[in-house]
């Protein structure tokens, strides 16, 4: 079948919940903000959890029940990761929103408080000297402004900041919830996924339904109407499970050779070695005829090579490194003195 027309919108923009109670899978937190928008006198809050829950859909949700489409632009300061915030953004543009005066326009059937809005989405990668600086100005003109913090490391936020906020925890999503709203999508868009397709969909997109939803637009304008969980996995760029297996398989010969032209051939096949090594860890904790010892000693040298990718070292030598780790773990080969 012929790929579907692309649509202008992206999807993730388009089945963005617009109220905060169609907000899927965080029920304590949407029952606490619909009582609290009920009074319109909002603390300043602070939203956590991992990507792709709806942090941002509830703050931007809760602004427009606020302030309604018209006043929105007027009332509400959105910051995210593309914008510069570090310490002078805090003096300057933050500063300047959060006193001026709110003006006395209303619009019909929305409460429009008294008070601006500051969302800074990612507040986690703040520097610490303007989260410092912003403890100033939440004080300072509290009357007239709220801030919305979003960010996926809490620990990131220093205590001051979080302090002043009442707290929201976004848990990640199930397979359920994410399975109903990709099938609510699909039925709106004409599409046809099969329960593999859905399965392998809520598996590569780990909990994060805005990457679900981006995938399943990316494979619908490849592949048109009907997607497959091989188009899935081509679109996610993902792995695909045989060459993940195939390592194992090698690793378990005990023949080094057979396991470095393996690796060998993964990196001529340009596969990422850190979406590798995620998931050749969920294979080896799913393995039955591993033994827990060899499993620990595996998922040790796994952290140990990511962390060394993180840092900038070659692919190759820590994937081979990685699979020598792990053909001496299920041999039983004591590990080697470290010095």
């Amino acid at each position: 079948m012929a790929p579907l027309v692309p649509s202008s919108q992206p999807w993730v923009e388009k089945y963005r919940p617009r109220q905060v109670k169609d907000v899927a899978h965080q029920e304590e937190v949407v029952r606490v903000l619909t009582n609290t928008l009920q009074t319109a006198d909002l603390p300043h809050m602070l939203f956590y959890g991992p990507p792709g829950t709806g942090k941002t859909t509830t703050a931007l949700a809760i602004a427009f029940q606020l302030y309604g489409p018209e006043l929105y632009k007027s009332r509400v300061l959105e910051l995210n990761a593309s914008d510069e915030r570090g310490i002078n953004v805090v003096r300057t543009k933050i500063k300047d929103f959060a006193a001026v005066a709110v003006g006395s326009a209303r619009k019909a059937g929305y409460p429009c408080p008294p008070y601006k809005i500051i969302i800074l989405d990612e507040a986690d990668s703040m520097t610490e000297d303007a989260q410092n600086a912003l403890r100033r100005t939440m004080e300072t003109y509290s009357k007239v402004t709220r801030f919305f913090f979003i960010c996926n490391y809490i620990s990131r936020i220093i205590e001051p900041l979080a302090s002043r906020c009442a707290k929201f925890r976004f848990k990640p999503l199930s397979e359920d919830v994410m399975t109903n709203r990709i099938l609510h999508i699909c039925n709106e868009e004409g599409l046809t996924l099969d329960a593999q397709a859905l399965s392998t969909l809520s598996a590569i997109s780990q909990g994060d339904l805005r990457r679900a939803i981006t995938y399943l637009q990316s494979a619908a304008r490849l592949f048109g109407s009907s997607i497959s969980s091989n188009d899935l996995i081509s679109v996610s760029g993902a792995i695909p499970e045989d060459i993940v297996k195939s390592l194992l398989a090698a690793c378990k010969s005990g023949e080094f050779d057979v396991a470095n032209k393996e690796v060998s051939n993964i990196i001529a096949d340009g596969y990422p070695v850190s979406q590798l090594l995620s998931q050749f860890l969920d294979v080896i904790v799913n393995a039955d005829d591993i033994p827990d010892e060899h499993k620990a000693r595996i998922c040790k040298k796994l952290g140990e090579a990511d962390k060394c990718l993180v840092d900038g070292a070659d692919e190759y030598l820590q994937l081979l490194d990685m699979a020598s780790e792990t053909i001496r773990a299920l041999l039983n080969i004591p590990q080697g003195l470290v010095f």
